[in-house]
């Protein structure tokens, strides 16, 4: 049993570690971590199951640290409790190269679960994990044997809470009884511009009890009641948690403790130095770990590796009596494909002619049946984005009273989201960040812009989320200018990290599918496919085709043979159907020409510059058509037909005509040019 003494050394070595290293780096946020100091300390010593020497324990509870800027409060943590991050990386906070970024970062540094800092994504994401859990719990455990009973647990401040994403993810959560879910709410009503009741006066807890969260309250200082409502929590298991904690930001800073201006700014040496007299602290040396709060955390921390070494002698039994389940359970935590599967999925659709999403769908059937792990859903939008998982069931409301036991809830494959885009971007990438998972979800093309800053984190985190938007240009038609995507698919290829794959036909969706998935490598990263609503015709490619050549990005579908073509077209998606048709049309006027599709621009642009004008010979005219905007592809043409307009309400093969994405039109345009660029005579077409 501690004494209320050593309790508070041990909050103050946190507080103190944390103000230090703000201090030292002339750049933070103090007063949330000194705030938050005392539910840290209370959550990681009696509750959170973790173990330092194998942070990536598939059983470990999650820590998500919402509120990123108050990054030094995990770090403190993280160095006390004895993962790989020493004093020296403390002291190297928000510098170049260092283990302590100024938010937290997935990847870089041991024991951070998740990239936090933009407001909101760490609580989607910890609902995403939390529902991974739930879902592997409904696969492998057992009354006897309790594999998974991992418990999400999320800290989190007003700005969080004042965030849409946050709101869209509780309420999903709240829907499906994420009883895994506790996220302890740090409500020191202070953000960058002053008191919070400046832009928020609802009330908090009954905007989640209506959400059907268990809401509890307490003094965020007070470590008894911390105690009384984190076991009360872990007691509920049909619903997630949500502990409003009021706390004191700059807690114990005597001019700044309260106010806005302990935040975003060191405390200043004055300040600091007076804190540290304030709480009985010694003033030097600095990132003082007393040797009495040192023992307290070691010693949890060994308990903790007990724990985990229990839990590996129950695993390794229960694979000796359960060997098929054994193979299963090891599938969902390794990357590792099936050998068959590229075949497999390319002998699924071959030759078809059909709309890429309905491609895509047939794709994805396949993938389910030979790749466990895989999941999805989509944004309420399941039978346009073709997304639905047929030979499964829907993930639904918790409908039995445990966490332990299989639950048929959480057995499923389909993740129904609602109309939650941003939300759902942020669970699929704690779906990702679980770790055995490999999720997918869909939407519309054009609402990748609510989506867009899941998709960003994922990139910086380099974790393979795979992103599936349909409807990707003006081919929606009637749906007008709102639903038809013109700038979305360089605003996506604009990311650096993510793969955007536009596939023509049946052979590239099926190959743009697998190498999404082939992502999941050392390094991985996202993927977002664009797919077309209405039918494409299959290339006419050359006979000594390898498909693996699409993995390039861009190949030669026709033309190889001419070493210096007069003109190359570059097309990607639906319009590369007719661009092959235009292509025919300019052959017979005595113009040599090559066909290139580029289904995935990052590709093409990490090849070396010889492999990249193999196919784009600096000799030639170059022109991609693209249904888009234009000035992008000015980095690898002459000349681009796109769209850089809005859309317009009417059938899309009336739009095809207008917009000028016809066969014919396209030839008079692409003749037009040469006959500009002197390649063809005036009076020629």
């Amino acid at each position: 049993m501690l004494t209320d003494q050593l309790r508070e050394t041990c909050v103050n070595t946190i507080r103190f570690l944390a103000a230090d290293a703000v201090e030292r780096a002339e750049s933070g946020h103090p007063g949330a971590p000194m705030g938050m100091a005392d539910m840290a300390f209370v959550l990681w010593q009696q509750f959170l199951k973790f173990d330092p020497t194998d942070p990536k324990w598939p059983n470990r509870d999650r820590f998500v640290l919402s509120a990123g800027h108050a990054s030094m409060l995990i770090y403190a943590l993280l160095h006390i409790y004895g993962f790989e991050l020493g004093k020296e990386d403390l002291r190297q906070f928000r510098q170049w190269n260092s283990l302590t970024p100024g938010h937290p970062e997935y990847g870089l540094t041991p024991g951070v679960e998740c990239t936090t800092g933009p407001l909101g994504s760490g609580f989607s994401n910890a609902a995403g994990m939390a529902l991974g859990a739930r879902m592997m719990a409904a696969r492998f455990n057992t009354e006897e044997e309790v594999l998974i009973d991992s418990k999400i647990y999320v800290l989190c401040s007003d700005g969080d809470m004042q965030e849409g994403i946050s709101s869209e993810a509780a309420s999903w959560a709240g829907h499906l009884g994420l009883g895994n879910l506790i996220v302890l709410y740090d409500s020191n009503e202070i953000t960058i511009a002053g008191n919070s009741r400046l832009a928020m006066s609802e009330n908090v807890g009954q905007r989640f009890d209506a959400y059907g969260w268990h809401v509890q309250h307490c003094d965020g200082h007070d470590h008894k009641e911390l105690t009384a409502c984190l076991t009360e929590s872990l007691e509920v298991k049909r619903q997630p948690s949500l502990i409003v904690a009021k706390t004191r930001i700059g807690r114990g800073a005597p001019k700044k403790e309260g106010t806005a201006s302990s935040h975003g700014a060191p405390l200043g040496a004055e300040e600091l130095e007076a804190a540290k007299k304030n709480m009985n602290w010694p003033a030097e040396p600095d990132f003082h770990v007393p040797d009495q709060a040192r023992k307290i955390f070691t010693n949890r921390s060994r308990e903790l590796r007990r724990v985990h070494g229990d839990w590996n002698e129950m695993v390794s039994r229960w694979k000796e009596q359960n060997p098929e389940k054994a193979v299963l359970w090891d599938s969902h935590w390794s990357k590792k494909l099936p050998e068959h599967l590229f075949p497999a999925l390319l002998r699924e659709v071959e030759g078809q002619k059909d709309a890429t999403r309905n491609l895509s769908g047939k794709v994805i059937q396949k993938i389910a049946e030979l790749v466990p792990s895989f999941i999805g859903g989509s944004a309420d939008l399941e039978p346009s984005n073709k997304t639905l998982i047929n030979s499964s069931s829907s993930i639904v409301p918790a409908s039995v009273d445990t966490n332990t036991s299989p639950d048929p809830s959480f057995a499923g494959r389909n993740i129904h989201f609602g109309i939650r885009e941003h939300a759902m971007g942020g669970i699929i990438n704690g779906l990702c960040l679980f770790g055995s998972w490999r999720p997918y979800c869909g939407t519309f093309a054009v609402f990748s812009d609510y989506m867009r800053p899941s998709l960003r984190l994922a990139a910086i985190s380099k974790i393979p989320s795979i992103f599936v938007f349909t409807h990707d240009s003006y081919g929606v038609g009637e749906d007008g200018p709102t639903h038809q995507p013109v700038e979305q698919l360089w605003a996506l290829r604009l990311i650096p990290d993510l793969e955007v794959w536009r596939p023509a036909d049946a052979l590239e969706t099926a190959t743009a599918w697998y190498f999404c998935l082939e992502n999941a490598g050392d390094p991985s990263h996202p993927s977002a496919l664009f797919l077309t609503r209405q039918s494409t015709l299959p290339l006419e490619r050359e006979p000594e085709f390898d498909p693996l050549s699409i993995a390039l990005g861009a190949y030669t579908v026709s033309g190889a043979n001419v070493k210096d073509p007069d003109l190359v077209i570059v097309s990607t998606g639906s319009e590369c159907g007719a661009v092959q048709e235009a292509r025919k049309l300019i052959i017979e006027m005595g113009i040599s020409v090559r066909h290139v599709s580029m289904p995935c621009v990052e590709r093409f642009k990490k090849l070396k510059e010889e492999d990249q004008w193999r196919l784009l010979p600096p000799s030639s005219m170059t022109v991609v058509v693209e249904a888009g905007i234009t000035d992008p592809w000015l980095q690898f043409a002459d000349d681009v037909i796109g769209l850089d307009r809005f859309g317009v309400s009417a059938p899309a093969k009336v739009l095809e005509h207008e917009f000028g994405f016809t066969a014919e039109k396209l030839k008079d345009e692409l003749v037009l040019f040469l006959q500009e660029n002197g390649v063809l005579s005036v009076d020629a077409g």
